[in-house]
């Protein structure tokens, strides 16, 4: 199974669309990007694990929240960073999966690949969200394209088309 650990800000901080709404609902920016991955997570068949600093919230104690099988969202406890939260983890689950780590910190980058996991960083991830939600949109597209030409109209010329019509007009 392929993990994938995102370091939530650094994130939202580096896609251009979430970067713009955080300036006025980063509430909104966070749900935003939470959907996406969503999105992602199921059509790429992988698990998501979100993780948001709260190192600087007096106070604030670890929380987990699965939203379902293929997303997670976590936010660390009062002075943990979310790379400390996503090293820790990746050195707790080792090499028995594919686990990839969504920054574009370097240090985090550089100890993630120690570790054992596989860095990606935050833009290329973005692009990489991008062309499956452009997949999603084809394939469904196609889906509707389909069953749209089911239609009688579209398997009958026109000349038969008129006589039927004719004949429903006549009774």
């Amino acid at each position: 199974m392929k993990i994938i650990f995102v370091d939530g800000y650094n994130v939202i901080n580096s896609w251009p669309n979430l970067k713009a709404q955080k300036d006025y609902s980063f509430d909104g920016s966070r749900q935003s990007l939470i959907d996406s991955l969503h999105n992602y997570s199921v059509y790429e068949g992988c698990k998501i694990i979100i993780v948001f600093d709260a190192h600087k919230v007096n106070g604030s104690i670890e929380k987990k929240e699965d939203i379902n099988n293929n997303i997670s969202i976590v936010f660390t406890k009062d002075g943990e960073t979310a790379d400390s939260y996503i090293e820790r983890e990746v050195n707790n689950i080792g090499r028995r999966f594919e686990v990839y780590v969504v920054t574009s910190d370097w240090l985090e980058q550089q100890t993630i690949f120690q570790r054992g996991a596989v860095r990606m960083s935050s833009i290329e991830f973005y692009n990489e969200v991008l062309d499956t939600q452009n997949r999603i949109k084809r394939k469904t597209l196609k889906n509707t394209n389909i069953s749209n030409k089911n239609n009688l109209f579209d398997n009958i010329d026109d000349d038969v088309l008129k006589k039927l019509e004719a004949m429903r007009r006549s009774k």
